[in-house]
């Protein structure tokens, strides 16, 4: 018999969550301020709910949560005037802030910021709203389940006398449907329906919402199907039709027929007892049209393979063996051109389970001599570097433990480089992989690192001075620092021949960077400033994007490396693709190398079976074009089907290619 499918998509609430705290609620950026609000989540986890003394209930989706974090204290004068007024003095907000952030992408982001009594409760909710946010289960349950989901956000959206708006259903369903619609059922079902009525929410219960639904939404192509089944003869189906549906169009023809049996009289009644809910059609053993559409709506009928989102692939085999879900220029939020670099957008694309990001670096301005991440010469805002490494040592592995490799794009000269290097050794620790692992040294020939053995390391991705060249430099420099020359760390060989670097094998540059040139006319000059200043406006044309990529001079990342930050790179060593047949000679598979979508594209075209065979070994990472200055993506199933391991692509744009990415690596536990 046919095996009952159950979805377990539901994470444990804890129980205080559920009970509910006071905490006061502000939201900086719209200079909101909200005192002793009742914050509670419901026992499904759906929502975090709050409300206060004479305001109607609020609502946020536990599913739009991307973060939870201890926030800092407020800038905005008159929210921290409005906390003083309720006992809160600035000097005691430390570690009593709970900053939530949510959005529907990961560019548009609010910020709610709960202020608890105490810093035990502070950290108490963090951990329990911790707990049960990132539920990508959740967010693949049933129509059935949905249903249930707006009905209880409705039930918490009452208004100050504790009731249920009839503008709140109106709203809902508003979509395509007349108001009248909407009040005539309203009354049909014995619920108030005037527009400016109000209904208890004991008597709003699920049975009428979903009786609500089916009468302004009916399913049509259901009620079709039910009477093609039954030959339009009947109301209801018979266990043998139900049964004959159930072999011949639900069940999958390639499953194996002993490990998945067959549907039979048996379990035909244990669905008909399950989702039939006329009684006397039960007990005779038929199925109205609606049980068979509660059915239908089921878990049972997912359009997903369900278990496929839980951990199920073996994750033993070489890291080349596995697509890898990768960004690029993470940093922005928007426009390839005159954009602006964010700190948040690493938090955030790490949280939605990416493993590779990337970091253009370049030299920072200023006396402090700070690297910064910016895209090169095209006029994109600056972030610092530190303040990104300190972002991905927080969030690399909340969402999963498997490896986060860091692509340098690395502009930057020796002495930032070596700032670079320290602040990845000291901020990340342990969790930075500085040595190969002694079970997979760098040989030609060995294969790669299992994303198992590799739990919880970062790797930096950049290019690696010879060997030879990187053990001299080395030790030249051990031997300054034992001499007591502390100026040598940051200013060793600054001058040094940069052709000592792997000169045959330097990576082909992943992005040109845009830079206007120096040799350019007295009127292109002119455009430059003009354009310059438009961005320091926000205001930037078409024209302005034609005129930065008609005059650019081409900006490679740099190959004069220091010895420091050359150490720290083993398995994802970039070099110039030099062509199949020399990477199949070489049988590195710790080296890699970058392809634009249309290079990858040519190469697919003319050496498919050569690049798939290239993919076995090691890995190749796929970027968009360069003139996608408008931050669009490539569609990355061509490039999948090939093997390349690393498709990146722009997050902040969820376009069709972004939505094929986040389905993709959902699955297997959204491990990335």
């Amino acid at each position: 018999m046919a095996k009952p499918y159950e979805f377990n998509w539901q994470k444990a609430v804890p129980s205080f969550l559920q009970e509910g705290a006071v905490f006061d609620r502000y939201e900086e950026e719209s200079s909101v301020f909200e005192p002793s609000c009742l914050f509670k989540v419901d026992e499904f986890g759906f929502f975090l709910t709050w409300k206060s003394e004479g305001k109607e209930g609020q609502v946020l989706e536990c599913s739009l949560i991307n973060s939870i974090r201890f926030g800092t204290a407020p800038k905005d004068p008159k929210i921290l005037s409005a906390l003083e007024a309720v006992g809160k003095a600035e000097n005691e907000l430390e570690g009593r802030i709970v900053c939530v952030c949510s959005g529907t992408d990961l560019v548009n982001l609010n910020f709610t910021y709960m202020v608890a009594e105490n810093t035990e409760e502070a950290k108490l909710w963090i951990e329990g709203l911790k707990s049960i946010i990132g539920n990508f289960r959740a967010n693949n349950v049933c129509p059935m389940t949905c249903l249930k989901k707006h009905w209880m956000k409705l039930a918490f959206l009452t208004n100050t006398n504790g009731k249920i708006p009839v503008r709140s259903i109106t709203r809902t369903f508003a979509s395509g449907k007349t108001e009248k619609v909407i009040f005539q059922a309203l009354k049909e079902l014995g619920l108030p329906s005037g527009k400016n009525d109000e209904i208890e929410p004991s008597a709003f219960t699920y049975e009428k919402f979903y009786e609500l639904t089916q009468k302004i939404c009916p399913r049509t192509d259901i009620e079709d199907l039910f009477r093609k089944i039954n030959g339009d003869k009947t109301d209801y189906l018979t266990v043998d039709q139900l049964v004959s549906f159930l072999n011949e169009h639900q069940r999958d023809p390639r499953l194996n027929e002993i490990l998945f049996p067959f549907y039979d009289t048996k379990r035909a009644m244990q669905i008909i007892e399950t989702y039939e809910p006329d009684e006397d059609l039960k007990s005779k053993g038929l199925m109205s049209s609606d049980g068979f559409c509660r059915y239908l709506m089921s878990d049972e009928n997912a359009p997903v393979f369900l278990d496929r989102l839980e951990l199920y692939q073996e994750m033993e085999h070489p890291l080349a063996h596995y697509f890898i879900s990768s960004s690029h220029n993470t940093y922005l939020t928007g426009r390839q051109f005159g954009g602006k670099s964010s700190v948040e957008m690493y938090r955030q694309v790490l949280l939605a389970g990416c493993r590779c990001v990337e970091l253009d670096c370049w030299d920072g301005k200023g006396e402090d001599q700070e690297p910064i991440i910016t895209h090169g010469k095209a006029m994109c805002t600056d972030i610092l570097f530190k303040d990104v490494i300190q972002a991905i040592k927080e969030t690399a592995f909340v969402t999963s433990e498997y490896p986060v490799i860091l692509s340098f794009e690395n502009h930057c000269s020796k002495y930032q480089q070596y700032k670079m290097s320290k602040y990845c050794e000291d901020i990340f620790g342990d969790l930075l992989l500085k040595q190969p692992l002694e079970t997979h040294p760098l040989e030609p020939g060995r294969p790669l690192p299992s994303p198992n053995d590799l739990k919880k390391k970062i790797l930096i991705k950049n290019k690696r001075l010879k060997p030879e060249v990187e053990k001299k430099q080395l030790e030249a420099l051990k031997s300054m620092m034992e001499a007591g020359e502390t100026a040598a760390p940051v200013s060793i060989l600054e001058d040094d021949n940069e052709e000592e670097i792997e000169s045959a094998d330097q990576e082909e540059e992943a992005h040109p960077e845009y830079k206007f040139g120096s040799d350019l006319s007295a009127d292109d000059l002119s455009q430059k400033e003009s354009v310059a200043n438009n961005v320091k406006k926000g205001v930037i044309t078409a024209e302005d994007e034609q005129a930065w990529m008609a005059s650019y001079k081409y900006v490679g990342a740099t190959t004069n490396i220091h010895p420091y930050l050359s150490a720290l790179i083993n398995y994802a060593q970039p070099v110039k693709f030099q062509g199949f047949h020399v990477a199949e000679e070489r049988n590195t598979h710790y080296n890699m190398s970058s392809f634009n979508e249309s290079v990858g594209l040519g190469y697919l075209k003319t050496h498919a079976i050569e690049f798939v065979n290239y993919n076995k070994r090691q890995m190749s990472r796929i970027y968009p074009k360069g003139g996608r200055v408008d931050s669009s993506n490539y569609m990355p199933q061509i490039f999948w089907n090939a093997g390349c391991q690393m498709v990146s692509l722009n997050y902040q744009t969820p376009d069709l290619a972004m939505q094929l990415n986040q389905g993709k690596f959902e699955y297997n536990g959204s491990c990335g």
